[in-house]
């Protein structure tokens, strides 16, 4: 498994959208080998995307819920990741 998608199972609270759409995002990176889109690719990519991203939100929303926690925090909640997304955002 990719070392960078992370377990968003039994999160509380749940995934949010962005953390759906991140792993998505990395699975799609991982298993294509596209790290930087071109006009080729963008198109395909972000397809694949975004329906990795529908099929995972509907999974997690069909699973039983965990009986602990994942062991790790998910980067976006990590405060040093959010502050990093915020300054490339704001500059």
């Amino acid at each position: 498994m990719c070392r960078n998608i992370t377990t968003l199972r039994g999160l509380e609270p749940h995934a949010t959208d962005d953390e759906i759409e991140a792993a998505a995002r990395q699975y799609v990176r991982k298993v294509t080998g596209v790290q930087q889109l071109s006009d080729a690719t963008r198109e395909p990519f972000e397809r694949a995307v975004a329906q990795i991203a529908h099929i995972t939100a509907h999974l997690l929303d069909e699973l039983p819920d965990r009986r602990r926690p994942p062991a790790t925090v998910p980067p976006l909640r990590r405060p040093e990741v959010a502050a990093r997304i915020a300054a490339r955002e704001a500059g």
